[in-house]
């Protein structure tokens, strides 16, 4: 079933997708762009606590995700599996969870926590992304939807840890 749905998002191939697909490739790896945006959001006291739920959810996302999920799980890419050629350079990791769909949901959702507008717009690039993820042919649909519950866990714990009363003057702990 998951293959069927792969060979209908490929009916869609065009140079414009293509195009979009690999730029949403490059702005994923290494989560360096969500990174960026988590750094932004923390210069800035208004979004202070919106951009440190962002990079604590993108730690745990990539504890979780790449060193425990991916290397148990091991699924093997779906290029792969049927040896056909893709747009962008192979990977060597396993598909399971997509990272790229982990890293931009935990950011979206983050984002929803602190700020709905910001959260909307981070929203719609996350579902671009997983979307990429699926038109590249590296990843499942249960890859991607792995990525949006992973992504979604994880900025609820790091929300949930950012919440807890810490003391931060020597006054408070008192």
């Amino acid at each position: 079933m998951e293959l069927s749905i792969l060979n209908a998002i490929e009916t869609l191939q065009n140079p414009i997708l293509d195009r979009i697909s690999i730029i949403m490739a490059r702005l994923g790896t290494g989560g360096a762009i969500f990174i960026l945006i988590g750094l932004c959001f923390s210069i800035f006291k208004k979004t202070r606590r919106m951009g440190l739920n962002i990079l604590l959810s993108l730690a745990l996302s990539a504890i979780l995700g790449n060193l425990m999920l991916k290397p148990l799980v091991h699924r093997v890419r779906p290029y792969n599996a049927i040896g056909r050629k893709i747009l962008v350079n192979p990977l060597i990791d396993g598909s399971f969870p997509s990272g790229h769909t982990y890293s931009a949901f935990v950011t979206a959702f983050s984002a929803l926590f602190y700020d709905k507008r910001k959260g909307i717009i981070l929203l719609g690039f996350a579902v671009l992304m997983g979307f990429t993820r699926l038109y590249l042919f590296v990843h499942y649909p249960t890859d991607v939807l792995g990525g949006v519950a992973l992504g979604y866990i994880c900025a609820i714990l790091a929300k949930k840890i950012l919440d807890k009363k810490v003391p931060l003057k020597t006054e408070e702990i008192k």
